[in-house]
């Protein structure tokens, strides 16, 4: 081998769930043993050398007496986590002389290198490889229980080593036009196996005819919604049931869902795309950076992003610290999240319905006259207070929940989820067709500049309850654009081409609920 030799391939360099192609450049020539990594690398990076000279050394490569240089470009970008094994010792290989370095400067490789030389899985594959393929990529390496992962992206050929012999001999099988050795297929984890058909059903609720038509408005639309109402009402009972009226993911939301779930989930389980919107509910503890994303060194995706395109339940929402809820005001209007740190700026999607839960007071006895409520005026404030004006001025739907009463145990339940289901789905057909043309889906989506305007401006008897509304004092100029979006909702569930002074009272109506009312 000639000293001074130069090895390359490729890598991605994440930042939310966006990546940046990476030169990775090995240099090999004489002088002091070395191994030394440029480019703005974390501490799992720089750690790298280490891992890959062991490895190198178990499965009888020395690099031990070499002086080894790799640079990780554009060097501007920082570089995070151990993904980057695989295409630094890949590099070096290459330098070396030891894979053909047509084939692996065109290669992007992904992957942990273990010390028995076990190429092993990582987090964050998936929007990797959609970089990756986006950029122009043909082809990628991973280890074997990422490849499932990585073949969700359409393409882009995978393939898979187990470890560096593997990986050596691979190449030189695909140098000599044999192809990439076919792989065995990993052992089954909880990733293989198919959704399950879901338990919950909206026919499960007995009652609440008025929280089921809201929940049912909600999802035709993609509203928020505020259930409030004493302990036993049935409101997270409703909440949950909500992902099972709402359509099926379409392959590119399901590709988005599972992008953000990679990055937060054990490296692998990612295997098959999910049809059913997530279903998130954090408990009240959870700090902002939990709920909103954030972290150390690398910041990774909070609750709101791992609702997206689905549902975001937070249960008890007065429990939750005010600076967390307050935190949820810029991604409800924009649907996504801004994540600043000094060397860089990360977004995540967060497209998500928000619902929150709400009791009448820390007791959860003050309502209808509160005869049982042990709570005071100031506590009840306080309580109430943590739900601020700001955040329930961007929720369309505040209905109240109330205690269901002997009478409805005799009901024999309401509607299945199948039936909502259906007419949810019709109606959102009419939607995507009446705002594709501004680029909108859904009602919830459209700017109130559009709707105030002709062809779609109410004539003013239409709109007169909300417009006095305004007039008093009651409903923000934002709440006036919700309140017409939720009539837009209403006429397209009756099968109706324009709301109606009714659809538009009915909104106000369902936006202006106390729970003492």
């Amino acid at each position: 081998m000639a000293l001074g030799q130069l090895g390359r391939t490729l890598a991605v360099a994440l930042t939310g769930i966006e990546g940046t192609m990476v030169d990775v450049e090995a240099h090999i020539t004489g002088g002091l043993p070395a191994f030394v990594v440029s480019g703005l690398p974390d501490t799992a990076v720089s750690q790298a050398p280490d891992r890959i000279r062991a490895a190198a050394a178990t499965v009888g490569l020395l690099l031990s007496q070499l002086r080894i240089t790799v640079n990780l470009s554009p060097a501007a970008i920082p570089k995070h986590g151990s993904a980057f094994d695989v295409p630094i010792a890949v590099a070096v290989l290459a330098a070396r002389g030891l894979v053909p370095q047509a084939l692996v400067a065109e290669t992007v490789h992904i992957g942990e290198i273990a010390l028995s030389g076990r190429l092993r899985p990582v987090r964050g594959v998936l929007p990797s490889v959609l970089s990756a393929a986006r950029a122009g990529a043909r082809r990628v390496v991973v280890a074997p229980e990422n490849a499932a992962e990585a073949e969700l992206v359409d393409g882009i050929e995978v393939c898979a080593a187990r470890d560096l012999p593997c990986l050596v001999a691979a190449y030189a099988s695909l140098a000599r036009g044999q192809g990439w050795p076919a792989r065995t297929a990993p052992e089954e984890g909880p990733g293989d196996e198919p959704e399950e058909a879901s338990t919950v059903d909206l026919a499960d609720v007995v009652g609440q005819h008025e929280a089921r038509t809201a929940l049912e408005l909600a999802a035709a639309g993609g509203h928020h919604l505020h259930l409030a109402g004493p302990p036993g009402a049935g409101k997270t009972m409703l909440a949950e049931r909500l992902v099972t009226v709402l359509p099926r993911l379409t392959h590119a939301q399901a590709l988005q869902v599972l992008a953000v779930r990679s990055l937060c989930g054990l490296p692998g389980e990612v295997r098959s795309l999910p049809t059913v919107p997530p279903f998130v509910a954090p408990h009240h503890s959870a700090t902002q950076a939990a709920l909103v994303g954030g972290g150390g060194p690398v910041v990774r995706p909070g609750a709101i992003s791992q609702a997206h395109c689905g549902v975001l339940f937070l249960d008890e929402a007065p429990e939750f610290a005010a600076s967390v809820l307050q935190a949820l005001r810029q991604p409800i209007e924009s649907g996504r999240v801004v994540i600043g740190r000094a060397t860089t700026t990360v977004e995540f999607p967060a497209r998500f319905q928000l619902v929150l839960a709400s009791n009448p007071c820390p007791c959860g006895r003050a309502f209808g006259k509160g005869l049982d409520c042990s709570c005071t005026p100031l506590m009840i404030r306080r309580y109430t207070a943590k739900l601020s004006g700001p955040l329930l001025d961007r929720v369309d739907l505040q209905v109240v929940v109330p205690p269901a009463g002997r009478v409805a145990l005799g009901e024999s339940g309401g509607e299945p989820s199948a039936l909502v289901a259906a007419r949810v789905a019709r109606a959102r057909e009419v939607q995507l067709a009446r705002w594709s043309r501004i680029g909108c889906r859904l009602n919830a989506e459209v700017p109130g500049t559009v709707l105030r305007r002709t062809p779609f401006r109410l004539p003013p008897p239409v709109t007169r309850s909300a417009d006095r509304a305004v007039d008093s004092g009651t409903l923000t100029l934002r709440g006036y654009d919700r309140v017409l979006r939720c009539a837009w909702t209403l006429a397209d569930l009756a099968g109706r081409t324009v709301p109606g002074a009714d659809d538009v009272a009915a909104a106000l109506g369902l936006r202006q609920r106390t729970v003492a009312a």
